[in-house]
């Protein structure tokens, strides 16, 4: 019996030949990330256990993400500790605010993650690197706080799922859509520690931005991680970024699957997720005229250079409907700068909305958005839990950026074809 894509990279990791899902395996990780909520946790983890130690201090990637700017007392004191750790042990991926961003745009963005690595960072969404064609999930702190002394990671090989989409995506329909209708089949846990492999012709067709929104949200199905195997799509994207050689894997044809799904979504229109669960997910039709008070364009998900210019060329020249906010939040500074050279937070600021320097903000209920009772958003991010991004009262619509440019200047959700061909 064939491997999978994942079972190679894990195995060629574990030193072994082949690997079989559901088997304990210790792996050697190619890259580490912590952000400024998780290190911190893992650096007193060190102390308390005596270990004042990195394993490779080229290998360890941390990154301030989520409460930065600090937001308060309590965030300052996270970063510090996180900075005297840095400062301690001269590591050489670190990424303050005004220099980094949302790490899991910035890592691949900077070509620290090539095909056929092991990534392993302290944040769930860390399955988001997959896209590249390599092996990246989440832990907890104390797994990073192991990492970070070792360089290896424990682990029991995950069953993989394939998931083939056929066709040519229409206009507006974009990789964040695909992944919506695909955990909208299996379920918020449909794919629990499974790795979700993505492939087909839909594939083929979307940027490798849309491929890392895929991935990114493998984890709102329960999954282990996500992966797309590299293609031409790829190299083109690591041309000239990449930090190291990589190697290319590809799934055995004959390799074992737990399942197979396979759709056709050439006639599928922008997907929206419903409060309160990534799952709760029709097409935009079906909730178009939903008033909302609060549009987000941001997020790990949908905030890089491509979402910003789609959102922008559907609000250039228009303002935001009244009574609504409208916060747009570039997913890097790479990014940000990008967008200001391009005009786009220009247009941004021009219709109406808060332009932000690269932080996770409102996403996680952090900050700079955080909803009150009864507020209603649209959200270009990947969760709408309850009290997600503020209040457990409020609700949280999620959708691709058109969508989300669409419903901020009318007010209501919208598709987005709707506003554009007004134009």
């Amino acid at each position: 019996m064939g491997q999978t894509i994942t079972q190679k990279i894990l195995a060629a990791h574990a030193g072994k030949k082949e690997v079989q899902p559901g088997e304990f395996i210790r792996v050697k990780v190619d890259l580490a990330m912590g952000n400024d909520i998780t290190a911190p946790i893992a650096i007193r983890t060190l102390e308390r256990e005596g270990l004042d130690r990195v394993w490779d201090k080229e290998r360890l990637a941390l990154v301030l993400s989520h409460f930065v700017p600090a937001k308060d007392i309590a965030s300052a004191t996270q970063l510090t500790i996180l900075r005297d750790f840095v400062k301690r042990h001269n590591i050489t991926h670190y990424y303050d605010e005004g220099h980094g961003g949302i790490e899991h745009s910035l890592l691949p963005e900077l070509g620290l993650v090539v095909p056929g690595d092991v990534v392993i960072g302290a944040d769930s969404h860390s399955c988001t690197y997959g896209a590249l064609g390599l092996f990246s999930t989440g832990v907890g702190s104390t797994d990073l706080a192991a990492i970070i002394a070792t360089g290896e990671w424990w682990c029991k090989v995950p069953e993989s799922m394939k998931f083939i989409y056929h066709g040519k995506p229409r206009e507006w329909v974009t990789g964040k859509d695909l992944i919506l209708y695909c955990i909208s089949k299996i379920g918020f846990d449909g794919a629990r520690y499974k790795a979700m492999e993505h492939t087909g012709e839909a594939i083929r067709h979307l940027s490798m931005e849309a491929r890392l929104t895929m991935t990114n949200m493998a984890i709102e199905a329960g999954a282990k991680s996500g992966i797309v195997a590299a293609d031409e799509v790829t190299e083109s994207y690591l041309k000239g970024r990449a930090k190291r050689p990589s190697k290319i894997y590809k799934s055995d044809p004959d390799a074992a699957y737990s399942v197979t799904h396979e759709w056709d979504i050439s006639k599928l229109e922008p997907q929206v997720a419903r409060p309160s669960l990534p799952d709760n997910v029709v097409g935009v039709s079906q909730v178009a005229g939903t008033k909302v008070d609060l549009v987000f364009i941001g997020s790990c998900t949908n905030a890089r250079i491509e979402d910003l210019r789609v959102a922008a060329g559907i609000l250039k020249g228009r303002k935001i409907a009244k009574d609504v906010r409208l916060i747009v939040i570039p997913a890097t500074q790479n990014i940000w700068r990008q967008a200001l050279r391009e005009g786009l937070l220009e247009i941004f600021s021009e219709a109406g909305a808060a332009v932000s320097t690269a932080t996770c903000g409102p996403c996680l209920g952090g900050h700079m958005g955080v909803l009150a009772p009864g507020e209603v958003c649209l959200s270009t991010s990947n969760r709408n839990f309850p009290g997600r991004m503020g209040h457990r009262d409020s609700k949280v619509y999620l959708a691709n950026p058109a969508v989300a440019a669409a419903t901020a200047v009318t007010g209501v959700i919208t598709p987005p074809g709707e506003v554009a061909k007004f134009a």
